[in-house]
């Protein structure tokens, strides 16, 4: 899994420049999302990539960089399961 297309997908998901979709970027306070961009993004990732995230991990995951952290933890889970 390429993380640019996760990034990607981040950025189309809220309406934002690609370029802001950083690291460090807060989803709240840089990108604008709430609770309810937050779940739908979830949602995205887990039928996109076939992974899944529980609300208390989903809920972790203040910046991109923390939901990068996340979704290659989870892949990396379900590639091994396979």
């Amino acid at each position: 899994m390429h993380m640019q297309s996760v990034r990607a997908m981040i950025a189309d998901h809220l309406g934002v420049a690609l370029d802001g979709v950083r690291d460090d970027a807060d989803f709240a306070t840089d990108l604008g999302a709430d609770s309810l961009d937050m779940i739908e993004l979830a949602m995205r990732f887990e039928r996109e990539l076939d992974i899944t995230i529980g609300d208390d991990e989903s809920e972790s995951c203040a910046t991109v960089g923390d939901a990068l952290s996340l979704i290659q933890s989870k892949v990396a889970t379900s590639k091994a399961a396979a």
